[in-house]
């Protein structure tokens, strides 16, 4: 996936969201990506993550992300 695929689908999917990606390797399949969003507001740190890694689960049990390393935060 390229990071305008990756931040389309957060988008798409987290209304508002801001997101930050970077290439880890330089091979594209080791992302950190940041969201930073208001529908974290309440949520735990894991249902955070799990909001957003469930936007790929297909592509990180396939391989196709190899490494996604997430950091999620509200606007505050």
């Amino acid at each position: 996936m390229t990071p305008k695929e990756i931040q389309k689908r957060i988008e798409e999917r987290i209304p508002a969201a801001e997101v930050r990606i970077r290439d880890l390797t330089g091979t594209a399949d080791h992302w950190e990506v940041t969201v930073i969003a208001g529908a974290f507001r309440g949520k735990s740190i894991l249902d955070q993550h799990r909001l957003v890694k469930d936007l790929f689960r297909d592509e990180i049990a396939s391989g196709s992300l190899h490494a996604f390393s997430l950091k999620t935060l509200t606007p505050e």
